[in-house]
């Protein structure tokens, strides 16, 4: 349950690889500080993804040094494209696939939409439901695909003969764009929760969602779960989404096994002329004005109503507008360059 041969293994390992650089490596205080590295849930700075994506905890805590890395992009109000989520991530973690990050968007945007730019605040916790919950999520694809060609099988025009030479046509009510009925749906992916080989969110959080709802579809099922409290309580990495930017920056250093970075704390910095991320000596920062502004006609949740509920069902999806400013901020021409003289 809580894959304690990975991370006996794992320590093993890297001790073995540490000790034949260094000798006079002490091996307790090394173990010591590399399990305290793993309680805190800072132990996935710099690892390879087949480690990250390894467990639950690792999942969970990438997520959360994800955050601690970044939100300053949302504290400054930034949008930034997937491309651009990618690339910070990469950062982080330096094989980490693509297709995680276009998954996430998916929850966010329209799929002819992917080109927009998101919100961090969106981003973060579309990107914790996608990674941490990947294989319940692909079975609950499974079962939604199913549910909608079953639907949609008896949409076929089926001739009924008469007496007369006309005939009548039957066809279903309802169009697989409408999504599937919630009950149905909550009946079906109720047997997946509480797997012990991969996470699954609460029952009593899916009830909640699909309970109040005539229809679902899949993606605004996702994005409810990218918007439960509930949901992100029982993950427990995330502080509520109204608390997300509150409060100090934190401290961020990588545990020192880790070596494959020479910098012993994320150093980020965004390049003002191509918005590419790099490391850097110096602190991070980002532009003081965003490249281009976001309009969501569907993330505001009226007060006291389910925020993973719209007003009928979850099935419509919404677009994000990007209105791109027309105004540019000039440049100076007048930096000073230094040249050391030998």
């Amino acid at each position: 349950k809580h894959h304690v041969l990975v991370y006996i293994e794992d320590s093993i390992a890297q001790l073995l690889e540490h000790r034949e650089e260094n000798p006079k490596l002490n091996p307790i205080k090394m173990l010591s500080e590399y399990f305290t590295a793993l309680r805190d849930g800072n132990h996935t700075m710099f690892r390879e993804y087949q480690f990250i994506y390894q467990t639950p905890h690792n999942r969970a805590s990438f997520v959360k040094l994800f955050w601690k890395c970044y939100r300053q992009i949302g504290k400054k109000g930034d949008l930034l494209s997937i491309q651009e989520y990618h690339s910070l991530i990469t950062l982080l973690c330096s094989d980490f696939p693509f297709e995680v990050v276009q998954k996430t968007a998916r929850i966010i945007l329209m799929d002819d939409a992917l080109d927009c730019l998101i919100s961090f605040t969106d981003f973060i916790f579309a990107f914790q439901t996608q990674f941490y919950y990947e294989e319940f999520l692909d079975k609950c694809l499974e079962i939604y695909l199913s549910m909608i060609h079953t639907q949609s099988s008896p949409r076929n025009p089926v001739v009924v003969p008469s007496g007369a030479d006309d005939t009548k046509i039957h066809t279903s009510s309802h169009h697989p764009g409408d999504g599937v009925d919630a009950m149905q749906y909550f009946r079906a992916v109720y047997p997946l929760c509480d797997r012990v080989n991969y996470s699954t969110p609460p029952a009593e959080a899916l009830k909640e969602i699909l309970f109040n709802v005539p229809r679902v579809s899949f993606y605004g099922f996702l994005m409810a779960i990218a918007k439960s409290d509930a949901i992100n309580e029982h993950i427990g990495r995330l502080p509520p989404k109204s608390e997300i930017l509150a409060g100090a920056d934190p401290e961020v250093s990588a545990p020192s096994l880790v070596k494959s970075r020479p910098s012993s704390e994320v150093q980020i910095t965004t390049d003002v002329n191509n918005s590419n991320p790099t490391n850097t000596n110096a602190p991070a920062q980002i532009p003081s004005k965003p490249r281009s502004r976001s309009v969501s006609r569907s993330r505001a949740t009226v007060k006291g109503q389910n925020p993973c509920q719209p007003a009928t069902s979850l099935t419509a999806r919404s677009r994000k507008k990007v209105i791109s400013s027309d105004e540019s901020s000039d440049e100076d021409d007048d930096d000073e360059t230094e040249t050391d003289d030998d």
